[in-house]
C-alpha cells in the first residue's frame, strides 16, 4: 500500500508580502545570552527533514526551556513546529524557494532569558520521482514527474548520468515544464528519450530543487531485448476488463480533516496493487490483494467498494466525491484478519463487478518479450500459471529468479534472500501511520533481495517464478537501510490460498494458464555498496591474537587450509574476523564458525594466487540461497528454536534463514535489527549456526521506504480541527489533529 497526500485549497492572503520582505538578515543570529546557549544539528533542512535543537547551561547541563518558532513562510502554511524535546519539524508546504525560521528558547523559570538560532528551510520532494524505474529499448520515450512542496513557485533541475563509458549517449531531455498554483504543490515534468543506438547501460534521471536532490533518481535500464517496462502502466486507469497488477484499493481508504470553517475534506489516502485473480472450487472468481490494501488493515467492511486505479493515482478523490475518475471493479468480500495470532498472512478478496476484470487472470507486463529491438511498445499483460503455486525448497532456491508486477515499481526481478522468516510488522489505522493498530508477527515468510524490488504501493502484487510464471508469494511489506540494501517480504502463496480457503469454506487456486511461460526479469538492483562500519581496536586486537595462535594451528595445505589472517566480518559489520584461506581445488574442509570467540571468514583460492597476493579480498558471493536440504532443515529448526526469544528484543524485528556472507556454503540465522536501537546481545552463533545481522529500517506497509522523518500530511496546509472517524484514538501530527475517515 502507498500513502498519497492530497493538495487542498487554502488561502495565501499574505504570500506576496512575505516573499517581498524575506531576507537572510531578517532574524538575529544570537545563540547564547550568558545564561544558556542553543545549538542545532544543522542550520538548514528540506521540508521533509528535521533539525534537533538543544539548550545548555554553561556547566553543559541541559537547560529547561520552552521552545517556539517564527518565520517568513506564508502564515496560512505555518512555520513548522518544535516539540518539548527540541525536535523541529518544518512546514509541509513552503511559499518561496527558501524560508527563514527563527527558533527561540526561553528559560522555563525565567522567560526573560532568551536565546535563538536561525535556520533555512527549502522545499523537498513530496514523493519519489514517478516512475521510480523503467526499462527502455532504443528510441523509446518516457515522461518523468517530480512534485515539490512549494506552492505557486519553484522549479526542478533535471540532469542525466550513465554508467556507460565516457562519451556515450545517455539520451535526451526535452519539454520541461512546471504546473504551479496557489492551492497545489508545484508539479514538474520532463520527457526522456533513450539513445537510438542499441546499447546496454543504466541511465539515471536526477531531479533537484534548490540544490536538494530527490532521495532516489529514476533508474532507466537501456536494452536491446525488446523490454519496454514502466510502472506508469500499472498506475494508469484501464477501460473494459482490467488486467491485474494494477493500482487499486478500498474507496474508503482515506483520512479526513476539518478546516477552520468546520468543513471536512480528504487529507491523504492509501492504495496498493490488485494482485491476481483467484477462484474457489465452484469457479467463482475474486480479486486477491492484501488485507491492508482491500480491507484497510481490518478497518474495512464487507461490501466496501474496490476502485481501479487506487485513490493514490486519482488525487485522493473517492467515488463518493464529485470529480472522481475512479471506477468500481469489485466489493470487499472476504478478509483474513490481522489482529489475531491465528492467522499468518496479509490477504483479502474482493468480489468482481460484472465484466470488470479479465477472467483469464492476466497481469500487467507479465507477457514474454516478443518484439524486435526497434519496438517501443510496452510489455503486454499475460496470466500467471494457474493452480496452487510453487513451494520453495532446497532444490529450486539456488538461482531462482522472482518477478512481480506492482503499482509503484512495476515489473521487477530479484532473488530469494531469506526463507522461513519470522518478522514483526506494524499496522496502523490511518494512512499517515500515526495511529497504531496492531503489531503482527508473521512466520515462515519469504525475504526477497534488493532495495529496488518493491516500494509501498506494490502491496498485494503476486510474486512469480520468472522462469515459468508459477505463483510463489504475495508481496506485503519491505524496508531499506537507505544505502542500497533492502528486503521485500512475501507471504508464501500456499499459505495465502489455505487461509483464504478457511474464510471462504472452499478450496482456492490462482486463475491462470496451464502453459508455463517466462517473465522478463527486469532487475534494477545493482550490487549494493559494502557496509563500512569501523572495527574497534579491541576487536581487531583479539582477531590478530587468535589468527596468530589458535587459527594458525589450523593451517595444513594437505587438508586444504592454506593460511589465516585477521580481517572484518561481513555477517556482523563492525566486528573483526579471522580469515581462513581454503584451497578451492580440494574437498570442502569444515571451518568452525568461531575460534576463541572470534568469527571466522572463509575465502576460497589456491596456493599460487595466495603467494602472488592475488587471492580474493572477500568471499565469493552468489545470488539466492545455495544450501543443501540438510543445511536448510537445520537452519529452519534453529529459527523455530531461537526466533521467539530473539523477537522479544525491541531492537530485533526479524529472524530467518539466509546464506552466510562470511562462509557462503553455510546457512546463517538472519537477524534483522532496527538501526535506531541496540540489541541486548549479538552472539556470533546460535546452536552452532552462524548468525548474520542486517540493519534495516522497520518495514512499511503504507509510507514509502524512502520517506523522510517528517511524516506530517503534506496537504495539511491550514489550521484544522478534528473530524469524526470510524474508530480509534485521535492522534496529532504537529499542529494538525489527524483522524481516521468517517
Amino acid at each position: 500500500m502507498q500513502l498519497f497526500r492530497r493538495h487542498s485549497a487554502f488561502a495565501l492572503s499574505a504570500l506576496f508580502v512575505f516573499v517581498a520582505g524575506c531576507g537572510v538578515g531578517q532574524f538575529g543570529s544570537v545563540s547564547a545570552n550568558g545564561i544558556f546557549s542553543v545549538s542545532a544539528s544543522s542550520t538548514a533542512a528540506t521540508s521533509n527533514g528535521q533539525i534537533q535543537f538543544s539548550a545548555r547551561l554553561p556547566s553543559d547541563d541541559p537547560a529547561s526551556v520552552v521552545w517556539s518558532v517564527s518565520g517568513d513562510n506564508a502564515s496560512s502554511l505555518g512555520q513548522g513546529h518544535i516539540n518539548a524535546n527540541g525536535t523541529y519539524t518544518p512546514p509541509s508546504a513552503l511559499s518561496q524557494d527558501a524560508v527563514h525560521v527563527q527558533v527561540t528558547a526561553r528559560l522555563r523559570n525565567d522567560p526573560t532569558e532568551v536565546a535563538t538560532r536561525s535556520i533555512t528551510v527549502t522545499p523537498g520532494f513530496v514523493q519519489s520521482l514517478l516512475p521510480e524505474n523503467a526499462s527502455l529499448t532504443p528510441g523509446a520515450t518516457l515522461e518523468a514527474t517530480a512534485e515539490i512542496s512549494e506552492v505557486n513557485a519553484g522549479a526542478v533541475h533535471w540532469s542525466l548520468s550513465t554508467d556507460a563509458p565516457p562519451g556515450s549517449d545517455a539520451g535526451t531531455l526535452s519539454n520541461p515544464s512546471c504546473r504551479r498554483s496557489l492551492d497545489q504543490y508545484t508539479t514538474c515534468t520532463v520527457l526522456y528519450t533513450s539513445p537510438t543506438t542499441p546499447m546496454r547501460a543504466t541511465v539515471y534521471l536526477k531531479a533537484a530543487v534548490n540544490g536538494s536532490a530527490a532521495t532516489t533518481p529514476l533508474k532507466i535500464l537501456l536494452n536491446g531485448d525488446g523490454v519496454n517496462s514502466s510502472p506508469l502502466a500499472n498506475q494508469a486507469p484501464q477501460s473494459g476488463a482490467i488486467a491485474l497488477g494494477s493500482s487499486g484499493g478500498n474507496d474508503n481508504d482515506f483520512d479526513t480533516y476539518q478546516d477552520s470553517s468546520g468543513q471536512s475534506y480528504v487529507a491523504d489516502c492509501c492504495g496498493g496493487t490488485l494482485g491476481a485473480l483467484v477462484q474457489d472450487s465452484s469457479h467463482d472468481q475474486y480479486i486477491l490483494s492484501n488485507n491492508h490494501v482491500l480491507a484497510e488493515s481490518d478497518q474495512g467492511r464487507p461490501g466496501d467498494t474496490i476502485d481501479q486505479p487506487g485513490m493514490i493515482d486519482n488525487g485522493c478523490v473517492p467515488l463518493s466525491h464529485a470529480g472522481s475518475t475512479l471506477r468500481p471493479v469489485g466489493t470487499l468480500k472476504y478478509i483474513v484478519p490481522l489482529a489475531t495470532g491465528q492467522t499468518n498472512v496479509d490477504a483479502a478478496l474482493a468480489s468482481i463487478a460484472t465484466g470488470a476484470v479479465d477472467p483469464d487472470g492476466s497481469i500487467l507486463q507479465l507477457a514474454s518479450p516478443a518484439h524486435p529491438v526497434s519496438s517501443t511498445e510496452m510489455l503486454g499483460a499475460a496470466p500467471p500459471m494457474g493452480g496452487d503455486g510453487e513451494a520453495l525448497t532446497a532444490s529450486n532456491l539456488n538461482g531462482l529468479r522472482l518477478a512481480k508486477s506492482g503499482r509503484t515499481t512495476g515489473l521487477t526481478c530479484s532473488t530469494v534472500a531469506a526463507v522461513d522468516l519470522s518478522v514483526k510488522v506494524d499496522y496502523f489505522k490511518d494512512c499517515a501511520e500515526t495511529q497504531p493498530y496492531y503489531t503482527k508477527t508473521f512466520t515462515g515468510q519469504i525475504g526477497i533481495a534488493g532495495d529496488r524490488f518493491s516500494d509501498s504501493g506494490d502491496s498485494g502484487a503476486l510474486v512469480v517464478d520468472a522462469s515459468n510464471a508459477e505463483p510463489v508469494g504475495l508481496f506485503f511489506a519491505g524496508g531499506t537501510d537507505g544505502k542500497g540494501h533492502g528486503l521485500s517480504i512475501a507471504n508464501p502463496i500456499g499459505d495465502v490460498l489455505r487461509e483464504l480457503g478457511n474464510q471462504t469454506g472452499s478450496t482456492m487456486s490462482v486463475v491462470g494458464t496451464s502453459t508455463a511461460h517466462p517473465v522478463a526479469c527486469v532487475r534494477y538492483d545493482t550490487k549494493p555498496p559494502a557496509i563500512s562500519v569501523p572495527v574497534s581496536a579491541a576487536s581487531k586486537a583479539r582477531a590478530d591474537h587468535v589468527s596468530l595462535t589458535t587459527a594458525a594451528s589450523l593451517v595444513n595445505p594437505e587438508k586444504g587450509i592454506l593460511a589465516v589472517a585477521s580481517g572484518v566480518s561481513l555477517d556482523s559489520p563492525g566486528e573483526a574476523a579471522v580469515i581462513v584461506y581454503v584451497d578451492s581445488s580440494k574437498a570442502e574442509e569444515s571451518v568452525p564458525p568461531i575460534l576463541d570467540g572470534v568469527r571466522t571468514q572463509v575465502i576460497r583460492t589456491d596456493a599460487s594466487a595466495l603467494a602472488r597476493d592475488l587471492a580474493p579480498r572477500t568471499p565469493t558471493l552468489t545470488d539466492g540461497l545455495a544450501l543443501t536440504a540438510d543445511s536448510l532443515a537445520k537452519a529452519k529448526a534453529a529459527v523455530a528454536q531461537y526466533a521467539p526469544g530473539l523477537l522479544r528484543d525491541p531492537a530485533i524485528f526479524g529472524v530467518g534463514v539466509a546464506q552466510s556472507l562470511d562462509n557462503p556454503v553455510d546457512a546463517a540465522l538472519l537477524v534483522l535489527v532496527d538501526p535506531n536501537l541496540a540489541p541486548r546481545a549479538m552472539p556470533a552463533t546460535f546452536g552452532g549456526l552462524r548468525v548474520r545481522y542486517m540493519k534495516l529500517n522497520r518495514f512499511h506497509v503504507t509510507r514509502s521506504k524512502y520517506a523522510g522523518p517528517n511524516s506530517a500530511p503534506s496537504c495539511a496546509l491550514k489550521k484544522l480541527t478534528a473530524a469524526s472517524k470510524r474508530g480509534g484514538a485521535q492522534s496529532e501530527i504537529g499542529d494538525f489533529p489527524l483522524l481516521r475517515k468517517p
